[in-house]
C-alpha cells in the first residue's frame, strides 16, 4: 500500500491531494496513508483485503469514503476523526448485525450508506432499523425510505457540494443568451437601418437618372425642332432663288 500512495501521489504534497484511490492494492490495515493528507475529500480502498481500519488517519475534510469488497467486520469508531463523513459504502464485507453499526450515529453529515451484500441486511426490519438509528440518512443501499431510487446526479452534488454552483452556472448562460438575443436584435435593427438608408441611395440615383434622361430628351427634342426649322428656311430660300432666276430668264 506504501509503494502505491506513493505512485498517487505523482511527486505533490500530501496536503495538495482531495482525491486517492487505492482499489485492488492488497493489505489487511491501513499502512502508509498519514494525517499529513489533511485536504483528502475522497477515499477509495475497494478489494483490499482489508480486515480492520487501525492505522487510519485523521482526515479532518474526508466527504466519501469506498470500503466495499473487504472483510470488515466493525471498528468504525475509528473514522470519528472525519466528521465531514457523508457517503460511506461499506457492501461486500463481513457486517453482521446492527450493533456493529451504532457508532455511525455520531457522524451528523452520513447521508449515504451502503451495506448491500453484508449479512446484516438479513436482520428482520433492517432498513427501518438503520433509519431509526441514523435519523439524518437518506439513502440506504441506494434507496431512501420511501424506496425511491438515489440518482447519480444527486449523489455527485451532495458529496462535491457543487449543487448551488451548478444553479449559478446556469444562471449565468441564461444572461449570456439574453445579452446575446439583444445584441442580435441590435445586430438586425442597424442592418434594416442600413438597408433602408441603401434602398434610399438607389432610389435618389434611379431619380438623378431620370432627371438626366428627361434632360437630355428635352435637348434633343430642341435640337430636332431647330434642324426642322433650318431646314424649313433653307427651302424657302431655295424656292425664292429659283423665282427670282426665272424673272431674270424672262
Amino acid at each position: 500500500m506504501e509503494k502505491r500512495i506513493e505512485l498517487e501521489k505523482r511527486g505533490k504534497n500530501p496536503a495538495q491531494i482531495t482525491e486517492l484511490n487505492l482499489d485492488n492494492c492488497r493489505s489487511t490495515t491501513i499502512v502508509g496513508l498519514t494525517d499529513e493528507f489533511e485536504n483528502l475529500e475522497i477515499l477509495s480502498l475497494i478489494n483490499v483485503g482489508l480486515t480492520s481500519l487501525k492505522g487510519f488517519p485523521k482526515l479532518p475534510n474526508l466527504k466519501k469514503l469506498e470500503l466495499s469488497d473487504n472483510r470488515l467486520t466493525g471498528g468504525f469508531d475509528i473514522l470519528e476523526t472525519s466528521p465531514k463523513l457523508s457517503y460511506l459504502n461499506l457492501s461486500g464485507n463481513k457486517v453482521k448485525d446492527i450493533e456493529s453499526l451504532e457508532f455511525l450515529k455520531m457522524f451528523k453529515n452520513l447521508r449515504h450508506l451502503d451495506l448491500f451484500n453484508n449479512e446484516v441486511t438479513n436482520v428482520e426490519n433492517y432498513r427501518e432499523k438503520i433509519y431509526k438509528m441514523i435519523p439524518n440518512l437518506k439513502y440506504l443501499d441506494g434507496y431512501d425510505a420511501e424506496d425511491e431510487e438515489e440518482s447519480e446526479v444527486e449523489d455527485c452534488e451532495e458529496v462535491n457540494g457543487n449543487g448551488e454552483e451548478g444553479d449559478d452556472s446556469n444562471e449565468d448562460e441564461e444572461e449570456l443568451s439574453f445579452d446575446e438575443e439583444d445584441e442580435l436584435d441590435e445586430s438586425v435593427g442597424l442592418g434594416m437601418v442600413y438597408s433602408e438608408h441603401i434602398d434610399d441611395l438607389s432610389d435618389e440615383e434611379d431619380y438623378e437618372v431620370e432627371e438626366g434622361e428627361e434632360e437630355d430628351e428635352e435637348i434633343d427634342d430642341e435640337e430636332e425642332e431647330e434642324d426642322t426649322q433650318n431646314l424649313s428656311t433653307s427651302s424657302a430660300k431655295g424656292k425664292k432663288r429659283k423665282h427670282e432666276d426665272g424673272e431674270d430668264d424672262d
